[in-house]
């Protein structure tokens, strides 16, 4: 039986709660991200800030505020007001049709995975895409 653990990415970017928002939109930008785990310097897990809240955190395009000002707005928004806390979280152990159907009953993007608190990994949306893309590709060769 598969589990969360053969299927999370184990290198996670993260950042802390006293980051800023311009911290989050840039690493977000950068590796090409949705959703960034919020830890302390122990690994341990404090919340998560996705796509959607930095989106609904940053001032309209129809406001035609300036990037310049943009950048200088979210410089002051410590990730700690943003982020989520009550975050759905779970076991590396975990079998991945569970977690499959986590994501799809509660309409979740990823979920953070813990070991005694720590972040361990996460999965996404994107890493069972990729799965069922592998799946599909495995039975076309067999068929």
């Amino acid at each position: 039986m598969l589990t969360i653990n053969d299927l999370m990415t184990h290198r996670v970017f993260t950042l802390k709660s006293h980051d800023t928002l311009r911290d989050a939109r840039s690493l977000m930008n950068l590796v090409r991200i949705r959703h960034i785990p919020i830890v302390d310097g122990n690994d341990v897990f404090h919340g998560l800030l996705t796509h959607r809240d930095i989106l609904a955190a940053t001032v309209s395009r129809l406001a035609e505020v300036d990037e310049d000002i943009q950048n200088e707005l979210d410089a002051g928004i410590p990730i700690r007001e943003i982020m989520q806390t009550d975050v759905l979280t779970v076991p590396a152990d975990l079998p991945l049709r569970q977690a499959a159907q986590l994501l799809l009953d509660h309409k979740y993007g990823c979920l953070p995975v813990l070991e005694k608190g720590k972040l361990i990994g996460i999965v996404t949306e994107a890493d069972f895409l990729r799965l069922t893309i592998s799946l599909l590709d495995n039975l076309d060769q067999t068929a």
